[in-house]
């Protein structure tokens, strides 16, 4: 069993800030010349999140939407009245979604479903520079 790890940086808008990352991912997993195994995708941090949907502008509203009926941001935040950086419902977000997605490959490909894309939430309320792991286990 191989392991190759690989690393994606890009800056986000924050807020809820969808990026669509499974070309990134793909280009990934090519260049680990791994045939069959296990991509794992890791956001560092504690106000990221990664996940699938498909990938158009009326789910990501509604993604975005949900986000809000769940964790609204201008509700009171235990964390906010500590630190003060009223990013309570960044984390409260983030911990919900989770920060990893495991997705299997077999013939160096991805098996997702046909709509489904890999996606990374920034749900911090300020823009960031972000660095994803991608480890790829297989043979």
């Amino acid at each position: 069993m191989a392991v190759s790890t690989h690393h994606l940086s890009f800056s986000t808008g924050g807020n809820a800030d969808i990026i669509d990352i499974t070309d990134d991912v793909s280009d990934a997993l090519s260049k680990s010349g791994l045939s069959d195994g296990t991509a794992t995708i890791f956001a560092p941090g504690a106000t990221g999140a990664v996940t699938t949907i498909e990938y158009e502008s009326g789910l990501i509203s509604d993604l975005k939407d949900m986000l809000e009926r769940i964790a609204p941001q201008n509700t009171r935040y235990a964390h906010n009245l500590k630190w003060g950086d009223g990013n309570g419902h960044s984390h409260v977000r983030a911990a919900l979604l989770g920060p990893s997605l495991s997705v299997p490959f077999s013939g160096g490909r991805m098996q997702l479903g046909t709509w489904q894309q890999i996606i990374f939430i920034d749900l911090d309320n300020r823009p960031r520079d972000r660095k994803l792991i991608v480890q790829i286990v297989g043979e």
